[in-house]
Order: C-alpha cells, then structure tokens, then sequence
C-alpha cells in the first residue's frame, strides 16, 4: 500500500526521491491553476464522470481551429502545418500509452463508439460457438458491443466480482477459459468499484488458450499511467475527458492485429493504410490537437514534483505523486465512512494500490438520490446511480437505495474539499451527530 499520512501539501518519499533528506512538495496550487474551471466555492467530486480539461489543452484546440483549420495533406503551407499537428497528435498519444507505433494509435468520438468499431471489424471472423467472456463490473461501453454478437450464436459468458471482497477470482476465469474463447472483455479498474484489477494475469490466461484480451481503461487512466505493452492486453481504450482533456477517445491495438482486421474506412483505403482504415471520416483534427497538452502538463507536473529522466519517467513520476496524494484523500473519506454504522462501502475500504479514489456508498434507510440532492444545494458535486454499470448494480442488491452515491477524487482536489465533503455528508447522514 502506497497511501501514507502526510500533512497538507506534501506527499511521502518515493523510491525516486528517497536519495533526498527532503521530500518534495506536493505543489497543489500550481497544479490548479492549470484547470481554469476549478472554483474556490464549487467542489468537484463527479471526477469519474469528467474531469476538469486543461488550459493547456483548450489553447490548442483554440490555437488549431483558428490558425490551421483547413484539410489535410495539401501541399500548401497552412495544409502543412495543419497535418504535422495532427500526426504529432498521434505521436504524444503513443507516448502517454507506451504504444510500440504511433500507428496503433486509433482515434474517435468516444470509447463507446470505438469498441463498436472493433466489433464491427471482428464480425467476418467469429462464428457460431465462439466464446466471448465480459465481466459484471464493466460500463457499458465494454460490454453492450459483445453483446451485439449473440445474433451470430456467439456465447457471452460471464465473470463474475466476488461481492465481499470486490475482486475478480482468477480462479473463476480459470473455469470459464475454452478452446473456443476469442475475446475476455474487462476493465482496467471499476468505475463503481474503484478497484484495479489483474488485467496482466487475465490476459496470460487467455492467451494461453488463444483468446484476446479488450481492456476498458476509462476508470485507471486518470489516476495511472496507462502502458499498453506492460498490461498484457490486446487492445486498450479510454476516454481523454475523463483525462483532462477533451470529449474524445483512443483505442490501441497491436500493430499486427490491426493490421489484419477489415478496413472500416472508404472502400479504396488500403489495408495497411494504418490507422486511417479504422477511423471512419478521419480523426476530429483540433481535439486530436489538444490531447498534446495532457502529455505537455504531465511531463511538467513531473519535472515541477522533483523528477528526472525521460518524457515517460517524469509522467510516470507525476502519476506517482498523484496517487500519493489521492490516497490520503481517499483515507479521510473512508476512514469517515467506515465510522458510519450505517454506511456500507462498495470497495475496499481503504486505500491501496489496487484501489482508486473513485468510492461508492450507499446508507441504509436514505435513497442516494436524496444524499446527493442535498450535496448539490452545498455546491460539491457528487453523483448518484449505475453509472452504466447496470449488472454490477442489480447483482450487488443496490437497486433498491436507486443505485449508489459515488464521490470520485482527482489530483487537483485538495484536503479542505475533502474535509468539508465528510462534513456535509455527517450533517445528512447522522445529523444528530452532528
């Protein structure tokens, strides 16, 4: 576990800075004064949901659309200048995901859409028989597209989360696994559950019997640094408004598996014509554009926080300073929560990391609707609900409570929003206490 206390403002030493009798500070203003929408009177817990965008970001969309915004792949200099933009777009993506080629890196208006488009092109090569495993836990998004293959008399089978310890027993993947399976579709980290999952020992099981492996990782990418090649995984998605950046999304694969698959593009598109044949109607050239400056602000987080090395090892440095920091927030949240006899927590009830600060709850005798309908009038967002993990929610018995009430923290909160949460929780959950 990597959470340790620390007062406002400084993490714990890292392996990094351990050399050092002084650990750095943890520079919570600086970090943000680079999201302009954060407010002093609003506290923003609906992180899970979207996060606040970068200024960094918002410039280069501004700074694309009204300077270079023309087609690509003319010869005149506007043209020109308009392209290398996008391709180094693609260039700082592959960078952030630690993909092989910036060729794997596939483009679109959402992670929903884009596990559709895979779907589409795997259609031709699955047949009746063929076994598609997805988990309980998953958004929709990784799920209701296998789904869509049932018409083939394809078999979707069904790993299920342990309901105490919140976990998926590989024990259980172990017993679904067939010659038969193609695909196990799961995700990175529940953005219910918060808790991260054994996507690399998933993926050696199934590849072991000749399967692939499709990880949502929507949930993980705002709080980890995202490494396509370490996870084992075939194919990687996530959304880049959940990553301080705009509504879009990118989806990877390896380079050889792409370049098998049909093309989904205008008809005259050459098969290796990567990633091209796999985004219908090009890319969104100015949000494609913006994403640059996730990449730009990590690496700066890094450097500011005290790291040193290449681009990757200062975002992964930056990300490790993150999640110190989110780790104590989520302590205090919990160590609340678990003071509430009424309280169960749906999650580990502590910080890890296996876990994330996305925690959910709900309170025995209170609708989480009502909970958060009297957050809203304090001015902190939160939310309530499945959040689109439906079958999570109905086989956890949380229907009846109308889904849960979810708090999701990122790196810019600060303790004083999180103390103030936990006293306007106390004031609506055990209001004589308080």
């Amino acid at each position: 576990m990597h959470s340790q206390m620390q007062t406002q403002g400084q993490v714990p030493q890292t392996s990094q800075s351990a050399e050092s009798s002084q650990a750095p500070l943890y520079p919570i203003e600086k970090i943000r004064a680079e999201f302009p929408g954060l407010r002093d009177d609003y506290a923003f817990f609906d992180n899970a949901g979207g996060s606040q965008v970068l200024k960094r970001v918002a410039d280069r969309v501004h700074a694309y659309l009204l300077s270079t915004s023309v087609q690509l792949g003319a010869s005149y200099e506007v043209s020109r200048v308009a392209t290398e933009r996008v391709l180094a777009a693609r260039r700082s993506i592959a960078s952030l995901i630690n993909a092989a080629h910036d060729e794997e890196v596939v483009m679109g208006g959402s992670s929903t859409g884009l596990v559709y488009l895979l779907v589409q092109a795997l259609r031709p090569s699955l047949q009746a028989g063929d076994e598609i495993i997805i988990t309980n836990i998953d958004h929709e998004a990784n799920v209701g597209a296998w789904r869509r293959l049932l018409g083939l008399g394809v078999v979707v089978k069904v790993w299920c989360v342990d309901p105490v310890t919140f976990t998926l027993p590989l024990e259980q993947l172990d017993k679904l696994l067939s010659p038969r399976t193609k695909w196990l579709a799961m995700s990175q980290t529940s953005n219910v559950l918060g808790m991260v999952n054994p996507i690399a020992e998933a993926a050696a099981r199934v590849h072991a019997v000749g399967g692939r492996v499709c990880v949502d990782s929507v949930a993980y990418a705002p709080h980890r640094l995202v490494d396509v090649q370490a996870c084992g995984a075939d194919v990687v998605f996530f959304s880049f408004y959940k990553v301080f950046g705009p509504h879009y999304a990118v989806m990877w694969g390896k380079r050889d598996f792409l370049l098998a698959l049909p093309n989904l593009n205008h008809g005259f598109i050459p098969a290796d014509d990567l990633p091209y044949k796999l985004q219908p109607g090009n890319v969104n050239f100015e949000l494609s554009y913006g994403c640059v400056g996730i990449v730009e602000y990590l690496e700066s987080m890094g450097l500011a926080m005290g790291g040193t090395g290449t681009q990757r090892e200062l975002m992964q440095f930056a990300f490790d300073q993150f999640a110190r920091h989110e780790d104590y927030l989520g302590d205090i949240l919990l160590q609340y929560l678990r003071s509430e006899p009424r309280v169960r927590i749906i999650g580990a009830d502590s910080m890890s990391d296996l876990r994330v600060p996305t925690i959910c709850f709900v309170v025995e005798g209170m609708q989480s609707e009502a909970i958060v309908l009297q957050m809203d009038q304090q001015q902190i967002g939160i939310r309530f609900g499945d959040f689109y993990a439906k079958k999570l929610i109905a086989d956890l018995q949380l229907q009846p409570y109308g889904g849960v009430v979810r708090v999701s923290m990122a790196h810019y909160n600060t303790v004083e929003e999180v103390e103030r949460l936990v006293a306007a929780l106390r004031t609506i959950i055990s209001p004589s206490a308080a």
